[in-house]
């Protein structure tokens, strides 16, 4: 267990919000302004948000640069190829422990998949990939890990130093202990791993104590997941995803999905050289996208659907949506077997 720590721990930052475009104008500015630059920036910005001077000083008082922060963010797992990726998720460990998972919050779940329309399988799933169950929710001092981030890595300083501002809010609001809140190398927390600004935007108070604790309420943390994934567009029961074939000639390269919105539909893909594996029904008037899941030798290929790209929602790289997805499924099929 503790071997796959590292690995997960990795994985942890690139939830849902957390690789959102940054426009190239906005990094080359702050590649060119220093670190005292920056923070002058931020801490404008604060100022017209209400906060004061002393507020924001008290604030950035206590964060360090973590040189752990800034070389973990270089080298994110899902740069890796299919085949060493899904070995980290898909484990009989990790689908026991969400056999467990959902045993122990069988009614919460219950609950939550009939208010938000969410399947069980699937949230229990984000929550095994994200920390295993809770098990590892991160080692890194959440303003810590935002103030290095946002003031010294300039590809996404921009990005992470408004993320410094949502924890800033984001501790007025909830009451946080800054001092004890710790999650990934990039500020995410929690079971769920949200980031400051989706923490605001979707997590809510399920266990109707007055406050929203993704980090201890395990109840807050089921319907927070559930409530993200549909704000972003999840239909329960819908398909997710299938496997494919390309006609011979096929130029994949210039067809796998490159992080944009879905636009073409199921027919265009089958117009443009993309067959199914098995014969199925199919809605073709529904928008997909083409995976490609690199494999030892060769490919395999997958039309992506709604709630595939829903899935991606949550983290951008299409590795990561497929581990949630096959995980769900086992964990689903083993959950049911042993009722």
């Amino acid at each position: 267990m503790t071997k796959m720590n590292k690995p997960l721990l990795a994985v942890f930052a690139f939830c849902a919000s957390l690789l959102t475009g940054v426009a190239f104008s906005a990094q080359a500015q702050a590649q060119q302004a220093t670190p005292s630059e920056l923070k002058q920036e931020f801490i404008n910005t604060q100022l017209e948000k209400g906060f004061t001077q002393p507020q924001i000083d008290a604030f950035l008082a206590p964060a360090n640069i973590s040189n752990d922060v800034l070389e973990a963010i270089a080298r994110p797992w899902e740069a890796k190829p299919w085949h060493q990726y899904y070995p980290i998720f898909l484990t009989e460990e990790r689908v026991q422990g969400g056999i467990e998972f959902w045993k122990k919050h069988q009614k919460t779940l219950q609950q939550v998949s009939e208010q938000y329309g969410v399947e069980p399988e699937i949230i229990v799933s984000i929550i095994g990939v994200e920390t295993y169950y809770g098990r590892f929710k991160g080692t890194h001092k959440v303003l810590d890990a935002l103030y290095s981030l946002g003031f010294y890595y300039p590809p996404r300083a921009r990005f992470f130093r408004s993320e410094l501002g949502h924890l800033m809010e984001l501790a007025r609001e909830q009451q946080l202990d800054l001092s004890e809140l710790k999650g990934s190398y990039a500020g995410a927390m929690g079971f769920g791993q949200f980031i400051p600004s989706s923490y605001r935007a979707y997590a809510v108070d399920f266990d109707g104590d007055g406050r929203i604790d993704l980090v201890n309420s395990e109840q807050d943390a089921i319907a927070s997941v559930a409530n993200y994934f549909k704000r972003h567009g999840w239909v329960k029961g819908q398909q997710v995803i299938k496997q494919v074939e390309l006609t011979p000639g096929t130029d994949a390269s210039a067809l796998v999905w490159d992080k944009k919105p879905p636009k073409y539909l199921v027919a265009d893909w089958i117009s443009k050289g993309v067959k199914f594996a098995k014969n199925q029904d199919m809605d073709v008037s529904q928008k997909a996208i083409l995976v490609e899941l690199e494999l030892e030798q060769g490919a395999d290929y997958y039309l992506g659907l709604n709630n595939f790209y829903a899935i991606t929602r949550y983290n951008h790289s299409p590795l990561y949506a497929m581990a949630v997805y096959r995980l769900s499924q086992q964990i689903k099929a083993a959950y049911h077997a042993r009722r």
